[in-house]
């Protein structure tokens, strides 16, 4: 059995670097690389040259036109009999293909998706971001833990396809954001075998800042609206908790500030109380959240500063998500917009 593994890549040729070094080490050894440079700036030619010798690699350059039409361009010229589909920011550990041929060998299935880790040489910030997106009281674990509060959707950091199914399904659709939960949801509604590997896990870098991971998170809200609309009845109640939190946030900043103005200028003692109480509520509410998130992410991440720093990205990822959730309903539900390529009668991309 054959793997072709399909990496996109846009101005990342130190990361394209890792990944490569890291499938050089594999202990499986039957499959192919196709790295496949959407129009990048710096790309990372030199970077593939470099593992010529060491691997089946084929390097592709084309104009860009987003992850899952690079993603498309590479299956179209690959020959596995599973296509493995990852993210040029990902590091695989040396028995990740092996780790996959078993578990195929044991259960045969269409299409799979494994779970992702943080290295332990990466930097506390990407520690408390990667714990941000994995963690169950963050994103109830829908990224391949074990606690869950949905069931598992392979995502295009670690995502594998049989060549029927792919073929089958047209590969990935012109979409800038949430092309993979969209093939996912196809993935399911065509009535294929999907599987959770977790052994078939990747150390995943993620965003290197908080900046670069508000924008990833606010992009990924948005496009569920978008989801929803391609998809009806794929919105779940999981998809929901990052815009009540948001909600919820604000509610308490305007009672934290109605509670304020009671204390500093209400008329007798009694208003007085009441607005010191309602303070502390608000207060209490949001610090008892980031405890909670502190002590998690310093007992998984044994690190007390990943653990501060994994309150901030929590917050970012819940807002951020919420953000964009919320701002997409407004306009595509509430003001009746359209999304760029989206066809609102058909519920296709063009």
């Amino acid at each position: 059995m054959k793997y072709s593994v399909i990496v996109p890549v846009y101005n990342r040729p130190d990361e394209v670097g890792e990944l490569l070094l890291s499938l050089s080490k594999q202990t499986w050894h039957d499959f192919d690389v196709h790295i496949v440079e959407d129009g990048s700036a710096v790309p990372c030619r030199e970077v593939c040259n470099h593992f010529a010798n060491r691997l089946d690699i084929h390097y592709y350059v084309k104009e860009n036109g987003g992850p899952g039409a690079a993603r498309n361009y590479g299956a179209e010229r690959a020959a596995g009999d599973y296509f493995i589909v990852l993210d040029s920011d990902v590091v695989l550990p040396p028995g990740y293909l092996a780790a996959i041929n078993a578990e195929l060998d044991e259960h045969p299935c269409d299409a799979f998706g494994g779970p992702d880790r943080a290295h332990p040489d990466f930097t506390p910030l990407q520690k408390a971001i990667s714990y941000s997106m994995t963690s169950f009281f963050t994103t109830g674990g829908i990224r391949g833990g074990k606690k869950k509060l949905d069931k598992f959707y392979p995502r295009s950091f670690n995502m594998g396809v049989s060549r029927e199914l792919w073929q089958q399904l047209g590969g990935f659709r012109a979409m800038r954001f949430g092309e993979d939960i969209d093939f996912s949801i196809r993935i399911f509604k065509a009535g294929a075998r999907c599987r959770l590997f977790p052994d078939a896990w990747v150390w995943h870098k993620r965003r290197t800042d908080f900046s670069k991971f508000f924008r990833q998170v606010r992009n990924s809200g948005a496009a569920r609206i978008n989801l929803h609309l391609l998809h009806p009845g794929s919105m779940k109640l999981v998809h929901l908790l990052p815009a009540v939190f948001t909600l919820g946030c604000l509610v308490l900043l305007i009672l934290f500030l109605f509670g304020l103005a009671l204390y500093l200028f209400g008329p007798d003692h009694m208003n007085k109380a009441v607005g010191f109480a309602l303070c502390e509520l608000t207060i209490l509410l949001p610090l008892l959240y980031a405890l909670l998130i502190f002590v998690d992410s310093s007992i998984r991440n044994r690190s007390l500063w990943v653990g501060l720093l994994s309150i901030p990205a929590s917050f970012i990822q819940l807002f951020g998500y919420g953000i964009g959730f919320l701002s997409a309903a407004w306009k595509r539900l509430v003001l009746k917009q359209k999304a760029e390529g989206f066809d609102d009668n058909e519920r296709l991309y063009k």
